[in-house]
């Protein structure tokens, strides 16, 4: 992969690493040589996540990998050559129900009804998604319920008064971002309360922008 297409990913992508690759990055990581799980990660075929650019970063993959409690917590911060990264398929909700709690079970049903009949998929993130791809213990009791939802285009109307609702009786919080076509991430919740005409933040891989919300509710391009 040439670094022009590394360029294409985006925030909350998920990346395999080549195990050769890894093992010559931690080389350069004298830090890690003793973090837990760090050291085979990629062996085990574990994947990163893409993260926000810093400066100094151009022409490298800026990708992080958090780390459960009980190993502190950690989120651990890296390059690498994109060579050396493959882009892998997002994890849908659908795919994480073996790892959630029981107490979940009827929220995370509410909310897969919800997506469907709004034509939305939502996608697992934060500690549920870790725990599901690594089988580590991400989740305590006290975690959110952290979730990725793709637009194409306008915000289906009705959908986040459905998803207020279902977060005011949920035994957890529900957190995330509506993930919007041009790769910008919005907080699901803000965008709810927020009047059309007022500005919300929008994250992007390289930047941060503030849009009104009216016009990520409409579907506007940025």
């Amino acid at each position: 992969m040439n670094p022009a297409a590394a360029e294409s990913y985006r925030r909350h992508d998920l990346l395999d690493v080549a195990p050769g690759a890894w093992a010559a990055m931690l080389a350069d990581r004298p830090d890690l040589k003793d973090v837990p799980q760090v050291a085979d990660w990629a062996l085990l075929r574990r994947p990163v996540i893409l993260r926000r650019s810093h400066p100094g970063e151009g022409g490298l993959v800026p990708a992080g990998l958090p780390l459960p409690p009980r190993d502190g917590k950690r989120r651990i911060g890296l390059v690498l050559p994109p060579e050396a990264v493959r882009l892998r398929v997002p994890v849908a909700l659908s795919a994480t129900r073996a790892a959630c709690p029981d107490a979940w079970d009827a929220v995370v049903a509410e909310v897969a009804a919800l997506g469907e009949a709004h034509g939305l998929v939502p996608r697992a993130f934060g500690s549920l998604l870790w725990q599901s791809l690594t089988g580590l213990p991400y989740l305590s009791g006290t975690s959110d319920l952290d979730l990725l939802w793709p637009v194409a285009g306008a915000v289906p109307g009705g959908f986040l008064d459905g998803l207020a609702a279902i977060d005011a009786r949920a035994p957890m919080r529900l957190d995330g971002e509506m993930l919007l076509p041009d790769g910008g991430g919005v907080n699901w919740r803000e965008l709810h309360e927020a009047a059309p005409g007022e500005a919300v933040l929008v994250k992007h891989r390289d930047r941060l922008a503030l849009r009104e919300a009216g016009a990520i509710l409409a579907g506007d391009p940025e």
